[in-house]
């Protein structure tokens, strides 16, 4: 969703800019070192990601311990039922933290994380 914005998505941008900038007159905004890293593959320095994603409108949460369980939980579910892609693991860690956190999450995967998150909070189309 972030990537939408820094990208000017066609088919995305102005749905992104509004869910972001709603969310942020509701509640600060936080990234995880995973959102981090999936933003960075856009930037070859450091120093334009740090100035995209400025501390002072992105809060930088740590990782919970309990997020990893539940990540790991909710992919041997996902595997079980059949999932075939090879690497959304960062995805049900990003869901797993907003869930343990109880924080809302912005995102267009509603199905993914209404499926295996139910309690959490979404803002998606």
């Amino acid at each position: 969703m972030v990537l939408d914005i820094l990208t000017q998505d066609a088919a995305w941008f102005d749905w992104s800019s509004k869910a972001l900038k709603t969310a942020a007159n509701q509640a600060e905004l936080c990234i995880n070192p995973i959102i981090y890293a999936e933003i960075s593959v856009r930037f070859s320095r450091i120093e334009d990601l740090e100035e995209a994603l400025p501390a002072t409108d992105f809060k930088r949460l740590p990782l919970p311990w309990e997020a990893a369980f539940l990540a790991g939980k909710s992919f041997v579910q996902y595997r079980r039922l059949g999932g075939q892609k090879m690497a959304p693991l960062p995805d049900f860690y990003i869901g797993a933290h907003a869930a343990v956190e109880k924080m809302t999450l912005i995102t267009r995967d509603q199905n993914r994380y209404r499926s295996y998150f139910p309690s959490l909070a979404l803002i998606c189309p």
